[in-house]
Formats: C-alpha cells, structure tokens, sequence
C-alpha cells in the first residue's frame, strides 16, 4: 500500500503523463542549469543562431564538448530512471517526455520514452539532415586535435566542459562528411524550436492521461511548461518533484522538495 503522499498520488491515477528534466540526471553525475529559485547557474547554453552563424561559436562548443563527451558518455542511470521503468512495466506510465538528452530513461529499461530535446549521443548534419553517432564524431574530433587530447575540464551540463580561456581558433571542426554541412548536435538548443511533430505527439498522449508528474524539472524553459498548462487547463492533477521552485507551483495538487531519486525510491 503507498504511504507517502507521492505514492498515494500515483496510487490515485492509473494513466501518467511523465514530465523529466535535468534533475532527474543530476544523481547520475549530470550538472544541472538552475538553482533552486530557477536562475542560471552558469552562463546560458550556446544559442542556435550563434552556432549556426559564427564559426567561432562552433569552434568553442566542439572543443568544449570534445572535453565533455567521454564523462556523459559514461554515465549510468539513477534510481530515479529505475523507478520510472519500473512504473512502466507495472503499466502506469502512458509516455515519458523528457527534457533530456543524455538517453538515461532508455538505458534504464523505460520504453515509452519521447525525447522532446533530442539526444546528445547523435549528431546531425544541418544540410543533408544525415545523423550520425557523436561516438564517432568524437574519434574524428581526436584524430584532427590531437594537442586537445590532454586538457582537463569541470563537469557541465548537457556533456559540456567547464574550458576558458584556451585558443579554441585554433580547435578543426569537421564538416559533414558527405555533404560537407554544418554538423550539430542532435539536440534542441537554446533559441531553436522543439520540432512540432514532437509536440504534437506529446500533447495528443496528455489528452489520454489521468494526471502529470513532473521529475526534476523548473519548468522554465516553455517547452516544458507547456504541458503543464496544458494538464491544468484540463483540470488534470499535476504532482511535481523538484528541489526548489518551478515556474507552475500555482498550479500544482502536490509539491516533493527531495532528489528525484529519493523521492520515487519510496514507491
């Protein structure tokens, strides 16, 4: 029988929409973005237009990521992607949106899963729209900065680095190889839509659910808030796990103030 209040929650709703974000990962060794008030911890993600239009920008975000990959590349789920899976074998979980990219939900089991953000461990090429594997890229990456291969960084999110100050002009970013385009992480950056068949597809599967757990998430980027408003507009209840403050507290039926991993291990 659940006893605590999340538990009772889940007990009460046959049918959830799952709402994740990067505080579901943060257990798994992944930085999150905000603090508990919901700003910035660090400087904002690279922008889309910045990355597309400045080959300074993209010289800066591969160096970073080259430092960052192998970290992200080994990191493992957490019992909060554990719980989840569980939660969805039992048959309670209608879909798993998740805001992030590190493809956590899907390692630990969960199968329902929509990337709303895309995935980091893939690259797209913005011209012939090929995706490849960023393991790959990551090889590629050595092969041509081969001086990079010693620097040390800081954790960040989203399997970036924590470099400054480093002559990233001198850091060869590889083309497409086979139409020579503009490659990119396959992921959603800041500034750049969430593509709307992403979107539609979500909120056609919030239609069918009973209620919304939201996991670790501040809901301060729209892309997420959205649904939200969507479930409260519906009159759906709406649960949420998150150390501090999220942008639809007003509109939550109940608020968990531990980990995400804390928190769904009482389930």
């Amino acid at each position: 029988m659940p006893t605590s209040p999340l538990g009772e929650f889940i007990g009460r709703h046959h049918w959830l929409f799952v709402l994740t974000g990067a505080g579901c990962s943060t257990d798994s060794g992944i930085p999150d973005y905000r603090d508990t008030e919901g700003n910035w911890k660090c400087s904002p993600p690279v922008n889309y237009a910045a990355f597309m239009g400045n080959a300074a920008v993209r010289q800066r975000y591969w160096a970073r990521s080259l430092a960052g990959w192998p970290r992200i590349s080994r990191t493992r789920p957490n019992g909060a992607h554990t719980a989840l899976a569980r939660l969805e074998r039992a048959g309670r979980i209608d879909l798993l949106v998740t805001q992030n990219v590190d493809g956590l939900h899907q390692s630990a089991g969960s199968e329902r899963v929509l990337d709303l953000h895309g995935r980091i461990d893939q690259v797209r090429c913005m011209g012939c729209e090929r995706i490849t594997s960023r393991a790959t890229l990551q090889a590629q990456l050595l092969d041509c900065n081969a001086e990079w291969r010693s620097i040390e960084a800081g954790s960040a999110p989203d399997g970036d680095a924590d470099l400054e100050g480093l002559p990233f002009e001198r850091f060869t970013v590889l083309p497409c190889e086979h139409c020579g385009g503009v490659l990119k992480p396959n992921v959603v950056f800041f500034g750049e839509n969430v593509p709307r068949s992403r979107v539609e597809a979500s909120m056609d599967r919030l239609e069918q659910a009973d209620a919304l757990l939201i996991v670790g998430s501040s809901l301060m980027v729209y892309s997420g808030y959205r649904f939200a408003r969507h479930a409260a507009r519906r009159r759906l209840p709406i649960a949420a796990i998150n150390l501090g403050r999220t942008r639809a507290d007003a509109l939550l039926s109940l608020k968990v103030t531990v980990s995400c991993a804390e928190a769904l291990a009482t389930i």
